[in-house]
């Protein structure tokens, strides 16, 4: 086994240190959190329960992925856990962050454990966690191989063509795109005989151009509009962060209802325009 880093040592020695809360001291830290973004208070529950990060680490190393990756994609989960957490549920923050710990880790032993990507849906997620103990399982019970793949499927409860496919790709090895495909190959690796997917470079161009068409004509047609229209069309849907009706209308003095009136009208008008600007330009 890896030497395990000084620093990672040192970590996991300071974290197991740290102080153990209480249900109150738990319950107040998050509500400071949740209601006044207190960053000290989410700072504190979060350090509290790094050791959950380093218990539930320790138990996918089996899958040989390092620790202290393991651990810092805890604490990812452990911070994703804070922010969603809701102190008024009645569970404890202990329990609803476990939930995110072992998903942000699971998330990252499928993305690394193989080149080729492993799990892509939830039966293979199940799959690739659960096979090797039920195979473990059926097989100290003697089970004839050959219906191996059915009795994992009713053990787990997924397909049995999804078992039979992860089943392949847990035993096999990652090999490389770039070796020869054999001796009579002349040269050539596994990576000349994969397709191109990529799109064709003439139909990239012409896309390229159509966007940029359609962008003209929105950005003519917006600067028909009157500046309020204009205003919340840009707010609501040209914005990387859209504003609701009710914090446009706040700032503009009128209801929501109104800022959704105008918005209607502006889509129509908009709308209108460019239908228009693009049959002048094909009759042209």
């Amino acid at each position: 086994m890896q030497a395990r880093d000084p620093r990672t040592s040192r970590y996991i020695r300071d974290a197991m240190a740290r102080e153990m809360l209480d249900c109150e001291t738990e319950h107040e830290l998050a509500l400071a959190w949740r209601d006044h973004r207190d960053e000290a208070a989410m700072h504190r529950l979060i350090s509290a329960y790094a050791r959950l990060a380093i218990s539930v680490a320790g138990r996918y190393r089996r899958y040989g992925m390092p620790l202290d990756d393991l651990i810092q994609q805890g604490n990812l989960g452990l911070m994703r856990a804070a922010e969603k957490y809701d102190p008024d549920n009645g569970a404890r923050f202990s329990t609803y962050a476990a939930w995110w710990i072992r998903a942000s880790m699971q998330e990252y032993v499928m993305r690394n454990w193989s080149v080729v990507r492993t799990a892509t849906n939830a039966a293979q997620k199940k799959l690739f966690f659960h096979l090797r103990k039920t195979l473990i399982k059926l097989e100290d019970g003697e089970i004839n191989p050959e219906g191996l793949s059915a009795r994992v499927a009713r053990e787990l409860d997924v397909p049995e063509a999804q078992v039979e496919i992860m089943m392949g790709r847990m035993s096999g090895q990652d090999l490389s795109l770039n070796i020869a495909q054999g001796p009579d190959a002349d040269g050539r690796d596994w990576l000349d005989a994969l397709e191109d997917e990529d799109v064709e470079t003439e139909t990239q161009v012409l896309d390229s151009l159509e966007f940029r068409n359609r962008r003209q004509l929105l950005h003519s047609a917006l600067k028909t509009l009157p500046d309020r229209e204009r205003q919340i069309m840009a707010e609501r849907h040209l914005s990387d962060s859209p504003r609701t009706l009710a914090e446009i209308g706040a700032e503009m003095g009128i209801s929501k209802e109104r800022v959704r009136q105008l918005e209607e009208r502006a889509l129509s008008r908009v709308t209108n325009a460019v239908q228009e600007a693009a049959r002048l330009r094909v009759s042209a």
